[in-house]
Parts: C-alpha cells; sequence; structure tokens
C-alpha cells in the first residue's frame, strides 16, 4: 500500500497553493484562443510551459529582458516547466533524421531551421532563466512497446541526466544565492515503461540522488489502451511520504481520482484546452455545483454543442458549472458559434473546460 502524502501545499512565488492541482499545458506561454486573464477567470491556480519550444522559439534574451516567463505572458500564477523530455520521444525518436539521441543529450533537427542540441545542463540553466516553480529534470522517454533492455538503457541515461540535472541545479542555486524557500522545487522523472522491477529500480535511484518529487515518465495507456495504474503505485510505493508525485501528461478526470488516490497531486494534459476546440465539452452529471460527486463511476459526461438537436436549446451548457460560458450563454448559441466557425466558440469552449478542472481539484483538495 503506497504511503499517504504528507504535503498539503504547493509552494509558489505568490504564496501556497492547495493540493492537488491541475496545470493545463500553455506549451508556447499561451492556451490557445484564451489569454491570462481568461485563465486566471477559470480559477486555474497554474499552468505548464514548454522548455524545448521555448528554447526554440524564444531564447534568452526574451526572457532576461522580461526577468522570466511570468512577466512575459503577464500571468500572475504558479508555472512548470517541462524539461523537453517527452520532445525526446515525440521529435528526436520518431526520426532520425529529426533528432539524435546520445549520452551527452539531445540534438534536435526541426525542419527548416538549426539544430538544437539540448543536455541536461542546457535544460536546467533555461527552465531556471524561465523562472518557474518548479522545474523537471531531462529523462530518457521510454517508447511504448520496446524490450527490456532498450527500456532499461533510457532508464539507466534518465539516472545519469538526472544527477547531472540535480548538480547544475545546486550550482545555480549557489550562484544565485537561492535557498531553500526561494529556490523552485525539481523534480526528477520515472521512466522504465511498463516493466515495474525498471519502475522500482529507477525510483529508488532518484531517491538516492535526492529530488522534490517524481513525475511518472512515459506512455501511461497500455496497447489495449487501458491506463497503466501499477506503474503509480510501484513509485508511490518506493517514494519518501513528502515527495510531491506528478501525473506528467495524465488528463482524464477519472484518471486523475485513481492516481490522486494513489498518492499523486500534480497533473498536467492537453486534452481539456485540445478536446474543447473539438467541440468537446466536459460537464458533470450533476444538477448543480454542490451536487458533484466525482465518487460516482460515471460522474462526469461529454457535450457536443454540434449537434442539430441544441439549435434551439435555450438551457446552459451545464448547470453544474459557474463559467463564463454557463453563466452568460445557451447552448443553442454555442451551437451557433460553432455552426458559424466562431473564434468565440472556441475561447468558451476552452474556458468551460478548464472550470470543468478546477472544480475536480476543489472536490479532490477537500479530501486530502
Amino acid at each position: 500500500m503506497a504511503p499517504k502524502r504528507t504535503i498539503k501545499k504547493f509552494k509558489t512565488k505568490f504564496g501556497d497553493i492547495p493540493l492537488p492541482v491541475f496545470f493545463p499545458d500553455a506549451t508556447r506561454a499561451v492556451i490557445k484562443t484564451l489569454d491570462s486573464s481568461d485563465i486566471e477567470s477559470t480559477k486555474t491556480p497554474g499552468i505548464l510551459v514548454n522548455t524545448y519550444h521555448l528554447y526554440k522559439d524564444l531564447g534568452k534574451r526574451v526572457l532576461e529582458k522580461h526577468d522570466g516567463i511570468r512577466q512575459f505572458m503577464s500571468w500572475n500564477g504558479a508555472v512548470i516547466s517541462d524539461s523537453g523530455g517527452f520532445q525526446v520521444m515525440s521529435l528526436a525518436k520518431n526520426s532520425e533524421k529529426r533528432g539524435l539521441i546520445t549520452d551527452e543529450g539531445v540534438t534536435f533537427k526541426p525542419q527548416g531551421g538549426e539544430k538544437i542540441k539540448l543536455t541536461p545542463e542546457k535544460s536546467i540553466q533555461f527552465q531556471m532563466l524561465l523562472k518557474t516553480d518548479m522545474v523537471v529534470v531531462l529523462d530518457d522517454f521510454t517508447e511504448p512497446g520496446c524490450t527490456y533492455e532498450k527500456a532499461k538503457e533510457t532508464v539507466e541515461r534518465t539516472i545519469v541526466w538526472a544527477k547531472r540535472s540535480k548538480e547544475e541545479f545546486l550550482r545555480i542555486c549557489e550562484k544565485e544565492k537561492l535557498n531553500e524557500k526561494d529556490r523552485p522545487y525539481i523534480l526528477g522523472v520515472v521512466q522504465g515503461g511498463e516493466y515495474l522491477d525498471l519502475r522500482e529500480y529507477c525510483t529508488k535511484e532518484l531517491v538516492k540522488i535526492g529530488f522534490d518529487g517524481l513525475g511518472y515518465g512515459g506512455w501511461p495507456i497500455r496497447e489495449n489502451g487501458e491506463f497503466n495504474f501499477d506503474v503509480p503505485r510501484v513509485i508511490a510505493e518506493n517514494s519518501p511520504e513528502n515527495y510531491l508525485l506528478y501525473g506528467l501528461g495524465v488528463g482524464k478526470p477519472d484518471e486523475i481520482v485513481k492516481c490522486f488516490d494513489l498518492g499523486f497531486y500534480i497533473f498536467d494534459c492537453v486534452l481539456p484546452t485540445r478536446d474543447a476546440r473539438h467541440s468537446r465539452l466536459y460537464v458533470y452529471n450533476a444538477k448543480s455545483i454542490n451536487e458533484i460527486d466525482i465518487r460516482d463511476d460515471n460522474f462526469y459526461s461529454f457535450f457536443d454543442p454540434c449537434k442539430q438537436k441544441y439549435y434551439c436549446d435555450t438551457e446552459p451548457v451545464s448547470k453544474a458549472c459557474d463559467c463564463l460560458l454557463c453563466r452568460r450563454y445557451s447552448r443553442s448559441y454555442l451551437h451557433h458559434l460553432f455552426k458559424n466557425d466562431e473564434t468565440t466558440s472556441l475561447r468558451l469552449a476552452t474556458i468551460h473546460n478548464l472550470r470543468f478542472y478546477s472544480l475536480l481539484m476543489e472536490r479532490l483538495q477537500k479530501e486530502h
């Protein structure tokens, strides 16, 4: 049985926020169709930004001028920066023409652009320049379906890179005189695919190095399409009670609830914002916010505003929601916006889905 987590708050430059938290992906320092005030209106406390893409698109000068990513995007909430580790898999491992992985680091070869070399040290350096509340070490993403030997290779490289990342992190903290209170969290990432002994080994080795928490790295979905809950259980069972556990890329509401029960209190995913732009809205199966029951097996469903039956529907999308869309507009109006390809439809749907997730976190916080 995984030990109960003792940590209750996530520290940020703007004060502590209660756990658990869900951070939507603002990959390039923006959530598509929204500005920072829109995000704030959904009671979303933090966002995730992407190290690889910001390193490629912005570089250092812009961030130095703005004193970090928050001032650049006028965001007053928490920020986590990922390491670029997912791009190791999605870009570098998908094609040798697009990337090369060695023990030193990863060389990305963007189409029509200059080569980008990302090492564990460079990843940490850039994340510290972003001035986020949590930095994530560069890891070697274990490809789905790979052999045991290949998975072990990614685990060993992940551990070596984690040591180098931690050393660079400590060097920068010392140089900038950042004490325990002022510095960001640093997160190790557990790899190993579906091989539970490798997951356990990776977890224990990362704990020896010493981090503020560990992330569920790699692909969480089995070949049959089911979520692999054995991996987060193994990570939790082998992590200290005061570690923050982070479900990297975990985003389905029911999967979040089950991972929370295993001790995972931080989540991020593209699902709510991407689904919103494809007219897929999350709604609670409840008549009001007070009646939301996340412990019900069917506590939510999906609403598609493009269906013809909503053409004249005067009801809000959900009575168990207090977002801008549900407070001010009808299903009929949203149907009209989507039908006419109005960008306002994407904005309102995204606002709604983010509020769905912040309501989910509020319910889980009451249980923690």
